[in-house]
């Protein structure tokens, strides 16, 4: 098996050891190479030719081992706990053993559910399991929010036929709603209301529970959707049949009944189980946050000899800069930086927002940038991503609202306008380029009595290496002369946003008093 493939116990001085036995010795992912797509041993025919149209030859060492530990010999023994650097191919990871486990299923119903945090990073999670999932007859559907809620209840859930019991009169006895699908990706929050208000929503047959961006998700509670899908799934008996409040029969085509067994490790649990997927690339180390998961003999896939590992691909930059010029050189390197596409992260909304506005008073930039913030509406935000990805826009400004999960084909760069405050912000904020085996650079604007504490933080983490860029004073200097026009059109555009919002009586969002930067000085 897989788990033989052990990491040595040696613990660096400046790793804190794990307080859970099981997180010590994790597999490790680093043992595997990756294989070509047709030596994956037991891939369904159908499902290799899918993952050959979609352009995948060979699968990166992370979906390897998660295949073994799940297909394999592990066959879904243990829940599997995978802590791997992004771009590293973690959601193929979970979604293939999936999809090939139901492939040989009978009647359709909700086995497979996977919750994410944000709704981006769900619809592109969908796209993945919609690659591969139809060609083996499941059916995928999405529970996001994005489109209103009756039309999700629409996609989701069908109304039986009576003609199933042509006996029965129809006047005394209706069937029970059924889930047109057999995997949902679904966010917390939606995911709630389904579970509360459409009828025949159910998680009685679930056989599977992904939770990607596990350490998020753990974090925030997001309506207690956790607890409320373990407790769901635990229930133990169910009876075939009920009164509706209009006091009919509810008749139900299929059942799944869990019952408590003693046999390998069961006791005092429901069997079937339900299996469980963590995915991250900072999985948190609490056992307080990982018990709400009722773990059963979890199994870690760890990449590198650290809890952290930047991607292997990627090339870090600091850049040491005063603050009031910051805006300047910012510009000077993205005009370095040619066009490509690049994300800029900031600390805040309000950053974001001062940061583009005032790049906008400057004329003639060779590159075409916009602000991504939760400042925008819904739909501003998602034409600003759509132009992003197409090339329309070369420069994408925002928050950490960015940094969890979402992939942009051909993303080269990465800047941290503002140093990040932890190492696992910076790992998610500089793992939006580098994936996937493509190489890419991720540069940090620091100030002077930053620079010690953003080194000591990237030593936390494996290819920690960051080396020092400079940007030619000439050019930062030729472009004073226009800042301070810049910042006087700046204070006069945010002090009419502010008026215009008082007038019409807009709450700015929490926290949005405006700060002065050392640049407004």
């Amino acid at each position: 098996m897989v788990a033989m493939a052990r990491k040595d116990e040696e613990v660096g001085p400046s790793d804190r050891v794990p307080h859970l036995p099981w997180m010590r010795r994790p597999v490790d992912i680093d043992a595997f190479t990756g294989c070509p797509v047709e030596h994956l041993p037991r891939l369904h025919p159908r499902l290799a030719d899918a993952l050959q149209r979609m352009g995948i030859e060979s699968f990166f060492p992370v979906q390897e081992a998660a295949w073994l530990e799940t297909i394999g010999p592990g066959a879904f023994e243990r829940d599997i706990c995978i802590n791997s650097p992004t771009g590293s191919g973690k959601t193929l990871a979970y979604a293939l053993p999936i999809v090939q486990m139901l492939s040989t299923r009978k009647v359709r119903c909700l086995r497979a559910l996977v919750v994410l945090p944000t709704r981006d990073l769900a619809l592109q999670v969908k796209e993945v399991f919609d690659a591969i999932a139809p060609v083996v007859g499941l059916s995928v559907g999405s529970a996001v929010g994005q489109s209103s809620i009756a039309d999700e209840v629409s996609n989701l859930i069908r109304k039986p036929k009576q003609e199933l019991y042509p006996t029965i009169d129809e006047k005394y006895v209706q069937m029970e709603p059924q889930t047109k699908v057999d995997i949902l990706v679904a966010t917390p929050g939606r995911l709630m209301d389904h579970i509360n208000m459409t009828k025949g929503f159910s998680l009685e047959h679930l056989q599977y529970l992904v939770v990607d961006e596990t350490d998020r998700m753990l974090r925030e509670a997001y309506q207690s959707w956790l607890p409320t899908v373990i407790q769901l799934t635990h229930s133990i008996g169910q009876r075939h049949s009920w009164l509706d409040t209009a006091g009919k029969t509810l008749l139900h085509p299929l059942t799944t009944i869990r019952r408590l067994g003693v046999e390998r490790g069961f006791k005092g649990k429901c069997f079937p189980r339900l299996a469980k997927i963590l995915l991250s690339a900072t999985l948190t180390q609490d056992p307080s946050k990982l018990s709400q998961l009722e773990l059963h003999h979890p199994l870690l896939l760890n990449t590198g000899k650290k809890r952290y590992r930047i991607p292997t691909k990627l090339e870090s930059y600091k850049l040491i800069c005063k603050s009031n010029l910051k805006p300047l050189s910012l510009i000077v390197l993205l005009q370095e930086l040619q066009g490509n596409k690049c994300l800029v992260f900031t600390s805040s909304v309000e950053s974001s927002h001062r940061l583009s506005t005032l790049l906008g008073f400057f004329e003639d930039l060779p590159f075409k940038f916009s602000e991504y913030s939760r400042l925008q509406r819904e739909s501003t935000r998602r034409k600003t991503l759509d132009a992003f990805k197409e090339g329309k826009i070369d420069v994408l400004i925002g928050t950490d609202r960015m940094a969890r999960g979402i992939h942009i084909d051909g993303l080269r760069y990465v800047i941290n306008y503002d140093m990040p405050p932890y190492v696992k912000t910076y790992i998610h904020r500089a793992g939006r380029t580098a994936r996937a085996g493509q190489s890419g650079s991720c540069f940090t604007f620091l100030r002077k009595h930053e620079v010690k504490t953003f080194d000591k933080m990237l030593k936390k983490a494996d290819n920690s290496s960051c080396s020092l860029h400079s940007l030619p004073e000439e050019s930062i200097k030729t472009l004073c002369p226009v800042f301070s026009g810049a910042l006087k059109k700046l204070e006069e555009s945010l002090q009419s946003e502010a008026t215009r919002n008082s007038n019409s009586g807009d709450k700015m969002p929490s926290g949005s008093k405006r700060k002065r930067t050392n640049y407004d000085q």
